[in-house]
């Protein structure tokens, strides 16, 4: 039977500490990229380990502290084994073929759960978001620290690209807690496909369905030059509802986004898109669709006649 109170049954004897210089800056490196809290920082602040960038322990007697003050709280058991866990994956690194995360699972008995979950977030630690996603979305997990998660994944992404973060949202399915989160999930949503955003903006509370519409206007108006166009388009000829076409028309019209240099533009599509010829003759417009529009309200008016 393991004890774990004995700091060798733990840390084996002869392990080497695996905190060199390099590995210390690459730890610092991704703790200032975390908005200066790793993800171990806020396990341990959240079982009552509050000391500032207790990790890593870059000595030996740094370890022995850490693993007093572990032994030492009121945690519980599988709390204090999922940190040490996490603190072997590093020895793990340095320790060639033999895995001293492996025997102290198989010494502890240490439940399948807490290692997925802690090895996923000693992978966020370290940037390898890849690899991490294969454990934060495992469905044994209950999604601890998905605002966190979440937050870390869309600013992490390169070139536009938020398929990380975004198959981790549909595939746990986490509820977000914080309005910054949320916001930051559905400008990867708008940005990736809008007419999923505008879906899921559809099942959240009215008020923040409201907010997320106009963000998602606000996501297509601000889009690089050579993707305007396109999606514009795509947004404007979306089935709307009532209150999103209101919603649309405000904003462009009364909102943040009337001084969009493509306010206009949007707008006269979307009366387009829904066959409102005569309303958009009333639209004062002297840009690229000033052609257009008076050949519609000319047509209007032969009608008329």
């Amino acid at each position: 039977m393991l004890d774990y109170t004995n700091l060798h049954e733990v840390f084996a004897e002869g392990l080497a500490n695996p905190y060199d210089r390099e590995t210390q800056r690459d730890i610092e490196h991704s703790r200032k990229e975390f908005d200066g809290a790793l993800f171990i920082d806020r396990v341990l602040r959240a079982v009552g380990i509050t000391k500032a960038k207790i990790y890593p322990p870059k000595t030996d007697n740094a370890l022995k502290q850490l693993h007093q003050q572990i032994c030492e709280s009121t945690m519980s058991m599988q709390h204090k084994f999922s940190i040490f866990y996490y603190i072997l994956l590093d020895f793990d690194v340095t320790a060639g073929r033999e895995s001293a995360s492996d025997a102290f699972v198989d010494a502890s008995g240490m439940p399948k759960k807490y290692q997925i979950f802690m090895k996923g977030l000693w992978y966020l630690d370290r940037q390898e978001y890849s690899r991490a996603l294969e454990y934060i979305s495992h469905p044994s997990l209950i999604p601890d620290f998905a605002d966190n998660i979440m937050t870390v994944l869309v600013q992490s992404a390169q070139d536009g690209d938020y398929s990380i973060a975004l198959s981790y949202f549909y595939t746990v399915q986490p509820k977000l807690k914080t309005s910054a989160a949320l916001e930051l999930l559905f400008g990867a949503m708008a940005k990736t496909n809008i007419s999923e955003a505008l879906f899921y903006s559809r099942t959240r509370s009215p008020h923040t369905r409201e907010l997320l519409f106009r963000q998602l206007i606000a996501s297509v108006l601000d889009s690089p030059h050579d993707e305007l166009s396109e999606r514009a388009s795509q947004l404007t000829f979306l089935p709307f509802d009532k209150s999103e076409e209101t919603w649309f028309e405000e904003y462009l019209l009364h909102g943040n986004g009337k001084t969009h240099k493509k306010a206009k533009d949007t707008l006269v599509m979307r009366k387009i898109a829904c066959d409102q010829f005569s309303d958009v003759t009333k639209i004062r417009h002297g840009g690229q669709w000033s052609g257009i529009l008076e050949g519609i309200k000319g047509g209007i008016n032969g009608h008329a006649e």
